[in-house]
């Protein structure tokens, strides 16, 4: 698997927008949600047709884009998004993968940011925040549509899980 790091310097006061398993759904509520970000992070499943491409390139209109790639993400276009990824933002480490079951316990990060079960999740656990925004395409079994926000400034690490409007 392909590793990017990145050296990120965002604003304090400045959201992160955390978005995952689109599924070539990108809806006009999640987009309201993530204006104003500084960054956004696409936690994998974009989707699997040629089309589903043009997800991150709508994102990429609101701000830089990082995403890793999920497991139905099999088109051509999504050969080059890596399967993990690590960003520093302002001097937290933050850990991206699409299934949290592909984590390394031992990879040094502050967060674990993932997808995959649609499952919203913003936990600290072990001095490690476990972040999951939900799935914001669509609608899985009963679960809610869900985008997330980070804060990283110098006093704290914190997350938000966001329900789309709908």
């Amino acid at each position: 698997m392909d590793n990017d790091h990145v050296e990120l310097d965002t604003s304090t006061d400045v959201p992160i927008g955390v978005i995952a398993d689109t599924h070539g759904t990108l809806r006009d509520e999640a987009l309201s949600m993530l204006e104003g970000c500084g960054l956004i992070l696409h936690l994998g499943d974009v989707g699997s047709r040629d089309r589903d491409a043009a997800i991150l390139s709508r994102l990429e209109e609101l701000a830089p884009v990082f995403a890793v790639r999920g497991n139905v993400d099999t088109a051509d276009w999504a050969e080059g998004i890596p399967w993990y990824r690590d960003l520093t933002v302002n001097g937290w480490r933050l850990h991206l993968v699409h299934d949290i079951a592909d984590f390394d316990a031992d990879t040094p990060c502050d967060a674990v940011l993932h997808g995959h079960s649609h499952k919203a999740r913003n936990e600290w656990r072990d001095g490690r925040l476990l972040f999951n925004p939900g799935g914001a395409g669509r609608r899985r079994f009963s679960l809610p549509l869900t985008l997330g926000k980070l804060w990283a400034d110098a006093s704290a690490l914190r997350g938000a899980i966001l329900h789309l409007p709908l």
